[in-house]
């Protein structure tokens, strides 16, 4: 572990002393790449450079207690040792999670799909109000949410919705949250006052660049028609609602929320890189025997991750069997209670396939 941050700390050093040359203050892009690198160096390098400097102490400390032959000095050696062993454990616990393999997907932006599953009416309720619970969290974060196309339910809600979240680091977040949801209580329309359970499905993919997905042109057969409004309205009296269908896979995406046919084709064409991102993505996981080991949960969409259960005022995520109370707080968007156990767990897990016998220390 020390090689290794020792290493980070020459690659801090090096990207601060570029910063300093005047040639790259015209270079824009690789400013702010290195800039953007070296902020991300900075935390673990504060943290080892402190880590350095109590250990150094604690050692120092040892050497006196063992070497003294005054009892006064001895003790003030043995309570400097007692009170920098435990800052030295949780600066070398931080430091080793620091130090733990990045998911190089953690850093894009998300296409999120929700899909109403088994309850009718009931789960595309809670299909709007869960996609309200995301939007609100990530308003919370700073991030842009952008809805690409949707699918109203007959009283409310969604059968369907699909939106980009874009910003910093969303998916090292939102990854989570794929799976399937599942809310039990009492519908508005239940006269009997009978607990209904409804489930819907939410997919998390990484965003895909041009660069990173190459469609053929010839692949695609797209579509064009008049955008149909809820309840049978015209949207518009234009055809711009777009129909893409990716040949050799069957994909379909549809996309009439703009009334420009453009608009549609661009939003139509960023769901179907993600989710031909995504397919690929899989298949290479699939080929490598080691397919996420880490991960909290096998990840797969068919797998029920969490129940919001309204009657009693709780939601329990299975992945971990944590349960929490206070629900309408956690519909209004506050969700980093839920998503920092899961990743603390996810580091956990990484932690322990990362120990090793010979640790350099």
């Amino acid at each position: 572990m020390l090689k290794q941050l020792e290493e980070v700390e020459v690659r801090f050093e090096d990207l601060t002393h570029r910063m300093s040359d005047p040639a790259l203050s015209t270079n824009i892009p690789e400013l702010t790449r290195i800039t953007k690198e070296r902020a991300k160096l900075e935390r673990v390098v504060r943290l080892f450079r402190e880590y350095r400097a109590s250990s150094a102490a604690f050692d120092e400390a040892k050497v006196l207690l063992d070497e003294s032959n005054d009892r006064e000095l001895a003790e003030m050696a043995r309570v400097e040792m007692r009170e920098l062993s435990p800052k030295l454990e949780s600066l070398r616990s931080q430091l080793e999670q620091e130090l733990l393999p990045k998911d190089p997907l953690d850093e894009k932006s998300v296409v999120l799909e929700l899909r109403a599953g088994a309850g009718g009416d009931e789960a595309a309720l809670f299909a709007g109000e869960l996609f309200e619970t995301y939007r609100r969290y990530a308003a919370t974060k700073g991030w842009k949410v952008e809805i690409m196309g949707s699918n109203p339910g007959a009283h409310g809600g969604f059968k369907e919705i699909v939106a980009t979240i874009e910003g910093d680091d969303v998916f090292s977040t939102m990854k989570y949250e794929g799976g399937v949801h599942r809310v039990q209580r009492v519908p508005e329309t239940e006269a009997q006052g009978r607990i209904h359970t409804s489930t819907i499905t939410v997919v998390v993919l990484p965003e895909a660049d041009e660069v990173e997905v190459e469609i053929d042109p010839n692949d695609l057969r797209i579509d064009v028609k008049r955008a149909g409004g809820h309840g049978g309205q015209s949207v518009n009296t234009t055809d711009s609602a777009v129909r893409i269908v990716h040949l050799p896979t069957n994909i379909i995406v549809e996309c009439q929320d703009e009334k420009s046919q453009h608009k549609n084709k661009a939003k139509a064409m960023k769901i179907l890189r993600a989710r031909l991102y995504e397919m690929e993505r899989k298949k290479a996981e699939a080929e490598a025997s080691t397919q996420r080991k880490a991960m909290v949960g096998s990840g797969d969409r068919s797998e029920k991750i969490r129940t919001y259960n309204f009657p009693q005022d709780r939601v329990s995520d299975h992945r971990i069997n944590l349960t929490l109370h206070n629900l309408p707080r956690i519909m209004s968007g506050d969700l980093d209670p839920l998503i920092t156990a899961l990743r603390t767990q996810a580091q956990a897990e990484l932690l322990k396939d990362a120990k090793k016998p010979d640790d350099d220390e």
